[in-house]
């Protein structure tokens, strides 16, 4: 089967490979979407490297079918649409038995360590299918599918800061992950979703989508713009859905008295930034982060995207052949649209 592989840093290309057979306790899922996403441009360049097995099949937000199954597997109907939660745990770590299985200490990966859906088919090994990681899902457009897994992250962070109906909430960028953020903050009930981008394209696609307020931070004052939305009370939740280390700050000065910081996105490794503590200890903020996802939030992400909730044809825009896998990563470089799909 055609497979797009990581050879190593920086090395990285579709290849023939063996064609996976189920094995006893194992599936077998025919792969119909995978989306791509910022930390794949990390892997490829080796920016990010931990958890990585080199000769890996890259790419981690999958939508497929299940193919065939081996010995022993019940309760996978061949046909029936799936997808994966990318997180495989040991489930008795620490980390496990305390509820916060996405930080195993044993923790292994879709796409990092385990081969992913930039492929034809996908084999999930006995481990992972013994664990529920395959989850069958109502039948919906593959691409839509694909989403469960960002989106079941996003859930993991939103239930850090449990946005309440009327309240103001700030999204600082407009990715894939801001834009879904968006939405779920409208689901959620916020009376106002202030979203800043310096795209003018991303910031008319933040309204479509449900921002009251769309704020280009290289030439208006967001601050000046929470204020007057919030009276000058500030915002009750403030989210840091890109890596910029200008922003870990600002979002501090955003929050209001009493208000949720949340740092969504990863930073680059080894940075650090400059920030007033003083910002959280006199307003008195609650600062989280949000970290991968698991298994019940990739459930729970399946039933918001069946349900129609989430517009997800406003977020996945591109779709490319797996043949023309290295111009979708091309596109993801160059960030054409918002979100580009591969189907083999």
């Amino acid at each position: 089967m055609r497979a797009a592989v990581l050879h190593a840093p920086g090395n990285f290309g579709l290849t023939e490979v063996p064609t996976p057979t189920p094995g006893p306790d194992e599936v077998l899922l025919r792969v119909e979407a995978t989306t791509l996403c910022g930390t794949d441009l990390r892997l490829i360049s080796g920016a990010k490297t931990a958890g990585v097995r080199p000769g890996v099949v890259l790419g981690h937000e999958i939508a497929g079918r299940v193919e065939s199954v081996g010995e022993n597997v019940d309760g996978y109907p061949v046909g029936a649409q799936a997808t994966v939660s990318i997180v495989v745990s040991c489930n008795h770590c620490a980390n496990c038995l305390a509820g916060r299985e996405h930080f195993c200490e044993n923790l292994e990966l879709f796409g990092y360590g385990i081969d992913g859906g930039l492929a034809e088919y996908l084999l999930v090994p006995a481990r992972a299918v013994a664990s529920g990681n395959v989850v069958l899902t109502p039948e919906m457009p593959a691409r839509t599918l694909c989403l469960a897994e960002p989106l079941s992250c996003v859930l993991n962070g939103a239930s850090q800061f449990n946005t309440q109906p009327g309240e103001t909430v700030v999204v600082l960028g407009a990715g894939p992950i801001g834009l879904l953020h968006t939405q779920l903050a409208r689901l959620q009930g916020a009376s106002n979703v202030i979203v800043t981008n310096r795209s003018a394209q991303r910031r008319a696609l933040a309204l479509e989508l449900g921002a009251t307020h769309a704020v280009d931070p290289t030439s208006e004052d967001v601050a000046a713009v929470v204020g007057e939305v919030t009276n000058g009370r500030g915002a009750d939740v403030v989210i840091v859905a890109i890596g910029a280390l200008d922003l870990a700050n600002q979002a501090l000065e955003l929050a209001g008295t009493g208000g949720r910081v949340n740092y969504f996105a990863g930073f680059p490794k080894g940075s650090t930034a400059v920030m007033d503590p003083n910002l959280i200890h006199y307003k008195e903020l609650v600062v989280t982060g949000g970290s991968n996802a698991r298994r019940s939030d990739v459930h729970r992400a399946v039933q918001v995207l069946a349900s129609g909730a989430i517009d997800a044809d406003k977020i996945v825009t591109h779709t490319f052949a797996l043949d023309d896998v290295d111009q979708a990563i091309e596109a993801v470089e160059n960030k054409l649209g918002v979100k580009v799909c591969v189907e083999p």
